[in-house]
């Protein structure tokens, strides 16, 4: 049987399991679109290509299975750069698919045209560092090939996004069905590799340490290892910090939990590392610029370092260790475990220490907030007791939640933490709305929401409930503060005058709250629908309060 090309491509992502394509029609990629029409593939017209691959981003961040978006040539396509770098950073498997001008008029000045022929746009050159593939399918006949290398990159264990563009006369062109046939489109199994002769050393590392620490980042949720380290800890009694990307890998109200370690966090992770650690177990965490506090010794100096990961890039990048393990961090712990045993938990691991945390708290030089922002605590606050378990948190802000939300292990939250993009948290969020609806928080300061207002029409288009928490103090809050701290005060394009923001949730035709009190807030969680509808709601802060850290820049 033959099939169009534009129709074995949408053929071979219902092969990948992607049930949803964000994305935006155009000319050049309308023969995919037209082949979607019969498909089980819902698309999703979003209002910008940006959101569209945003959206991918937070379905698969949300999922941990591929996603996809969809736009036409040129423009399209360059829309979707910020977004694509973000799933580049935090390693998302998104397939993105653009259309081409066709084949015959390269170089010829076609419109949209983006082969990098005849002085048109390089769209291979522009995509090359921010993808792990991507490529102009210029003819049909080594499609499974290039099908093949996406199949690698999207599947794999350490994937990240893959750029497929295909001219228009390509996608009408006829090819046998049966091509798929030699394509992958299943994860194929792992052999468990687990080093135990390095396993054994980190278990005479760990007996022979006083105050072991563990360092938990994203690798350990991607890795699905939450539960495998909450066991490791407990059996152990070894406290466990985590990278902001991994805040709640386990229970911040654990008392195991010394909850995020980071430089706009609260110094408890920090001080007990650096006044009581003498071994750290790094696990999944890249120990990058915010985690390590700019590349502060004090933390690794006259410690023992275990460190595991998937990633061979991210072994002994910044710091060398004593024990470097690249393997699957959850077939690492289960090895770990074993080797524990019941006996040699009681016998050789009880610590007299009782953690020595009791000491520990955010006040003094080492709170992040000292005054000015209580409201902003009180809602975290509210959120936690009203939503202990099932509530999804996709957060542009990240200071506020990192120092004032108490993350349960049912909870899930994703910071913005990839190339730190503005405008990311309200498409993302109404992308993980698509794989499965759950109480959903957008968390995002009044700059960032100006960037990606328009996304929530694509909420209410398609009934996505959400919630947005938006910020309200009129500046660029973080480039206020550097100016403030760094620059004498010489503040410059920071400042900005606002919508009517009830007015605008009136144009959208969604709920509005305005939150000034403590009341204000009690009321929202108390008698509002945060599960079912859409709202936003407006928390004005002074924009002349500062987090107590500077960035050094």
């Amino acid at each position: 049987m033959k099939l169009t090309v534009s129709e074995l491509i949408v053929e071979y992502m219902e092969r990948l399991g992607i049930r949803h394509v964000f994305g935006m029609p155009g000319a050049h990629i309308l023969p995919v679109y037209d082949a979607l029409y019969d498909s089980d593939i819902q698309s999703v017209l979003v209002k910008h290509e940006q959101g569209a691959s945003f959206m991918a981003g937070g379905y698969s961040r949300y999922s941990g299975g591929i996603s996809a978006c969809i736009t036409t040539a040129g423009p399209g396509a360059t829309n979707q750069v910020t977004g694509i770098a973000n799933a580049y950073a935090d390693r998302q498997p998104v397939l993105a698919i653009t259309g081409e001008t066709s084949t015959h008029i390269f170089g010829r000045g076609g419109l949209q045209e983006s082969s990098g022929e005849g002085g048109s746009i390089d769209q291979i050159a522009l995509f090359q560092g921010i993808t792990r593939y991507n490529r102009i399918v210029e003819r049909s006949d080594y499609l499974a090939n290039v099908f093949n290398r996406a199949s690698q990159i999207l599947l794999a264990e350490n994937p990240g996004p893959v750029l497929l563009s295909f001219p228009y006369n390509v996608q009408k062109e006829k090819v046998d069905a049966a091509l798929l046939d030699d394509v992958i489109t299943a994860r194929p199994e792992q052999a468990t590799d687990v080093e135990c002769t390095r396993t054994g050393k980190v278990m005479d590392l760990l007996s022979e340490a006083k105050f072991p620490v563990i360092v938990a980042g994203y690798g350990c949720i991607r890795g699905g290892a939450q539960e495998l380290l909450q066991q490791f800890s407990s059996a152990l009694n070894i406290p466990v910090a985590s990278s902001l990307k991994a805040k709640g890998v386990i229970d911040e109200g654990d008392a195991l939990s010394l909850g995020s370690l980071g430089v706009s966090s609260s110094g408890q992770a920090y001080r007990y590392i650096v006044e009581q650690a003498d071994l750290l177990l790094i696990l999944g965490a890249g120990f990058n610029e915010r985690t390590s506090y700019v590349w502060d010794k004090d933390l690794t100096d006259n410690k023992k370092i275990i460190q595991i990961d998937i990633n061979p890039e991210q072994l002994q990048k910044v710091f060398q260790a004593d024990v470097a393990i690249q393997g699957d961090i959850g077939e690492i712990l289960q090895d770990l475990l074993q080797k524990i045993g019941a006996d040699a938990a009681e016998q050789s691991f009880t610590r007299s220490s009782g953690l020595a945390m009791e000491s520990l708290d955010s006040s003094g030089d080492y709170a992040v907030f000292q005054s000015g922002f209580s409201l902003v605590e009180k809602f975290f606050r509210e959120l936690e007791k009203h939503f202990p378990e099932g509530a999804v948190v996709f957060d542009d802000n990240i200071i506020f939640a990192q120092n004032f939300f108490r993350v349960s292990s049912g909870n899930r939250y994703y910071p913005n933490a990839g190339i730190s993009s503005l405008g990311h948290a309200i498409p993302a969020a109404i992308g993980a709305q698509f794989h499965r609806q759950s109480p959903c928080f957008a968390i995002i300061g009044d700059g960032g929401f100006q960037m990606c207002c328009m996304e929530i029409m694509t909420a209410v288009n398609y009934e996505k409930p959400l919630n947005i928490l938006l910020f309200n103090n009129a500046t660029m809050g973080l480039i206020r503060k550097n100016q403030h701290q760094q620059y004498r005060q010489r503040f410059i394009d920071c400042d900005f005058v606002n919508p009517d923001y009830r007015k605008l949730a009136e144009s959208f035709g969604i709920n509005y709250h305005r939150l000034e009190t403590a009341s204000d807030i009690e009321q929202l969680f108390s008698g509002s629908d945060l599960t079912g509808a859409i709202n936003l709601i407006e928390m004005p802060l002074d924009k002349d309060k500062f987090p107590n850290y500077s960035s050094r820049r």
